[in-house]
């Protein structure tokens, strides 16, 4: 590998992946950028002569980008306790769906969302599966598995034996493992359309032959936005909840959209995103539903006047 003097354009070529690896350890687009900006800045503040000693500034910078994330996820568990209510991770649109130009300018600077892979690893399912895992977990996880990073370029990250970040990444692996084969995108948009279209018409009944019996709703408001405070358990009792909401919200329109990259539902009024849904099916049914409230995660879905 050269050295920076040779490669100087690797630094600013990095952004993208960074900004892929940071979304996925910290669940969060602002704080993932806030990362990656910091990891450059240490890269810029270091001497000429220092950035010279550095073979493989991409791989430094992934170096310094993780430890930071893991500095925020030892941080994040603090402030989560402060948070009314659930926390949920920011949702992600599919560009394609809201530019109406065609397609991302790629000449200029782009907002960090549409740097973001939307692969089933940054599925909501998938997410609140990393959340459940502890900093180091995570950390080891998300660089090996979905990024394939040797182990020992995570010890370096982790300041632990390549043995030991290989066992918390076999760790990690076994909660993800305990979740569902992922369904089909198909299946789950054919699902999601009919609970738009039974949340739409207010039709209780059909709403709960929709939801699997043991279903469960999370909702994240932040204490910004009406949410309820702990998850709604049960078909029955969230197709009561869906349809209060439509009772209480005249003029909410409901928008089929890809929410971080599997089908999901978006509710806005007059134009202004008001919550991002996503659902988690099965057999048929939805299992679980994610609708995130808070006005600070929902910055992505501006666009989509």
């Amino acid at each position: 590998m050269g050295t920076v003097g040779a490669g100087a354009d690797e630094t600013a070529g990095e952004r993208r992946q960074l900004i892929n690896v940071a979304y996925r350890l910290l669940g969060s687009v602002t704080e993932a950028e806030d990362a990656v900006q910091d990891a450059y800045a240490r890269w810029y503040g270091l001497s000429r002569s220092r950035q010279e000693e550095i073979r493989s500034p991409g791989a430094w910078l992934s170096t310094v980008t993780s430890r930071i994330c893991l500095d925020l996820l030892g941080s994040a568990r603090a402030r989560r306790e402060r948070y009314v209510g659930a926390w949920l991770p920011e949702p992600l649109p599919d560009r394609t769906e809201w530019d109406h130009t065609g397609g991302a300018d790629t000449t200029g600077p782009a907002d960090p969302a549409d740097r973001i892979v939307l692969d089933e690893s940054v599925s909501m399912a998938f997410l609140v599966v990393l959340e459940s895992m502890t900093p180091a977990e995570r950390v080891a996880f998300v660089l090996h598995d979905v990024f394939r990073y040797p182990f020992a370029e995570i010890a370096g990250v982790l300041g632990r034996t390549p043995a030991a970040c290989k066992q918390l990444a076999a760790s990690a692996r076994r909660r993800v493992s305990a979740e569902r084969a992922p369904v089909p995108a198909s299946n789950r948009a054919d699902v999601v359309r009919h609970v738009k279209e039974a949340w739409e018409t207010k039709d209780i009944a059909a709403l709960v032959g929709l939801l699997d019996p043991a279903a469960v709703m999370t909702a994240d408001g932040g204490g910004m936005a009406g949410a309820a405070l702990r998850p709604v358990e049960g078909g029955a009792r969230i197709a009561q909840y869906m349809v209060a909401i439509a009772d209480r919200a005249p003029g909410l329109e409901l928008l089929e959209r890809s929410v971080n990259g599997v089908p999901g539902l978006v509710a806005q009024r007059a134009g202004v995103v008001m919550t991002v849904a996503a659902f988690d099916v099965s057999d048929g049914r939805v299992t679980r539903i994610w609708a995130v409230r808070n006005p600070e995660k929902l910055r992505a879905w501006a666009r989509e006047d």
